[in-house]
């Protein structure tokens, strides 16, 4: 197996869903990840039946997984990025603001709208 990947990552909606998909791609990437950071908001937007997200329960459960919450001082900064980029996506938001606190690469499904909220992101498209 090849290096770890140097810097964390942070994952949308979208890499989540790619995870449940089996998206070898993603999951390649994921095995070779230290640190894995998911804002609550996205595991609110894509968590319907555990039941069936067996991909997504295991995915959650590990140990290399952070999930960050969305508190009030999160709410509040992630409200700031929303009207400085002119958005109304708490969620893609509340992605871009991780990414920059913990200096990681996104992966995403949807590059063109995590750009315009922070044209300096750098992300992995799935």
């Amino acid at each position: 197996m090849g290096a770890k990947c140097p810097r964390p990552v942070v994952l949308d909606a979208g890499a989540l869903i790619a995870v449940e998909r089996s998206n070898r791609r993603i999951v390649a990437l994921l095995e070779l990840a230290d640190e894995i950071h998911v804002p609550a908001a996205v595991v609110a937007q894509v968590w319907r039946n555990p039941a069936r997200q067996v991909r997504l329960v295991r995915l959650l459960a590990t140990e290399a997984i952070r999930i960050t919450a969305l508190d009030e001082i999160e709410a509040r900064a992630v409200g700031h990025l929303c009207a400085a980029s002119a958005t109304a996506n708490i969620v893609d938001a509340s992605v871009a603001l991780l990414a920059r606190r913990v200096a990681g690469v996104v992966v995403t499904s949807d590059p063109d709208d995590l750009s315009a909220i922070d044209p300096g992101l750098e992300l992995f498209t799935c």
